[in-house]
């Protein structure tokens, strides 16, 4: 739920999270009884809640199907980041993980916590998986050969130019984007969206992680995990880890904002892709993480703490993302609003500063066209607060005074 404090400077937060804890509660008790079922349906939430949460919307054939998918490309995903796997190894497993989704049996032992957990008890999502319907089956094992093919192609090959950049996302997160239009379209619910539509939601999703990942990817052990494309950061220093370094600090913000400047360049096809959905479950299932990402992007740029730590959207401000986002005027309000917050924070002295302003002038005029931010509801913005801070601590008092009594109601009432 957060801290009282943070609770106490964001009060319109209190709500949200209320929800969303209860969400939480009751998407655990929505897991299938069926073991193989129950399994992927726990490991969801445990390597991702946000999207477990997100997932549980969706009818019932294509939430198995997406969380399956999810499973197979995560488990994929695994054996790709861990450092400690041979490529001699690794390589061909990687090519051949599309047939092994067929197979009951197989599994490899690799990552670590529940992503060990996923790969040595692989045999619960083969089973899920054999249990879809066949037109889900064929868009998933095809997604998961292209992806196999292109992670195996880029374990030998560095990420150098913007074009590499462009690539590389593309196989690990541009094809999800497929994948999943693919699934949409195979529930009956969707057209079929196109491949360059689908494509740039993916890589604005990936490209976000990356940026803010750059700490915990040069840190990896034994090795680091470098996807900041050369063409880019080699304006700024002679090694990507430099960037780290506190004596490089101004180089490493004026790179990081040229890395969001690049990632922008998706935004607006993202907003197409959006507005050309019919189906409302399946519409918040895609729009959730495109406006955390966003609001991300928001957060990094011209930031040096991400080099320094963690930077991600407070658990208040993604618990109001989840509870408002239901038409396509919050994404267009989302997405101005974070722009705007973005916008406000572009030194005109950085070297990319007109391309940027530029990027973020036409994501406004896309959404201002769209005729609907006076629909829209606020995510940042927090003069409409629901609660006040006394509300908020009285709210607490009762919680803790609730929880006091129900722990010693005798059992017989």
């Amino acid at each position: 739920m957060g801290t009282l404090g943070t609770i106490l400077r964001h009060p319109d937060d209190f709500y949200p999270l209320l929800k969303l804890k209860m969400a939480v509660k009751h998407a655990e008790k929505q897991i299938p009884p069926e073991p193989h079922w129950g399994f992927c349906y726990t490991m969801l939430h445990k390597v991702s809640r946000s999207f477990g949460l997100v997932i549980q919307q969706l009818g019932t054939d294509l939430r198995n199907a997406v969380c399956i998918f999810y499973l197979v490309l995560r488990a994929l995903d695994t054996v790709e980041d861990d450092t400690s796997i041979p490529t001699d190894v690794k390589v061909p497993i990687l090519i051949a993980f599309h047939r092994h989704i067929y197979d009951r049996e197989w599994h490899f032992s690799c990552g670590t916590k529940e992503y060990k957990v996923l790969m040595d008890q692989f045999h619960h999502v083969s089973t899920a998986f054999l249990e879809l319907g066949k037109s889900y089956q064929e868009a998933i094992e095809d997604i998961t050969k292209r992806m196999g093919a292109g992670m195996a192609k880029f374990i030998c090959k560095e990420v150098e130019t913007i074009d590499d950049y462009d690539e590389y996302c593309h196989y690990v997160a541009g094809l999800v984007g497929l994948g999943l239009s693919k699934l949409f379209h195979a529930s009956g619910k969707e057209d079929l969206a196109s491949d360059d539509l689908s494509n740039s939601m993916g890589l604005f999703l990936q490209k976000t992680n990356i940026i803010r990942d750059y700490l915990e990817d040069i840190n990896e052990i034994p090795k680091s995990r470098m996807f900041w494309p050369r063409e880019i950061w080699s304006k700024y220093v002679n090694k990507l880890e430099d960037m780290k370094y506190e004596e490089n600090s101004v180089k490493a913000v004026q790179c990081l904002n040229d890395m969001v400047t690049n990632a922008l360049l998706h935004a607006e096809d993202c907003l197409k892709y959006m507005s050309d959905l019919q189906d409302l479950a399946i519409f918040r299932f895609s729009a959730i993480p495109q406006i955390m990402a966003i609001g991300t992007l928001a957060l990094c740029y011209n930031n040096i703490e991400v080099f320094r730590g963690v930077v991600k959207m407070r658990r208040g401000l993604t618990a109001k993302v989840i509870d408002r986002t239901s038409t396509m005027a919050d994404v267009y309000g989302a997405f101005f609003d974070f722009s705007c917050m973005l916008k406000s924070k572009v030194n005109k002295n950085d070297p990319n500063a007109t391309k940027t302003l530029s990027r973020l002038v036409a994501i406004q005029k896309t959404c201002r066209e769209s005729g609907l931010l006076n629909k829209r509801k606020s995510y940042i913005i927090t003069s409409n607060s629901r609660f006040n801070s006394s509300m908020i601590i009285i709210f607490f008092i009762l919680t803790i005074i609730f929880a006091y009594l129900s722990a010693y109601r005798p059992n017989n009432q």
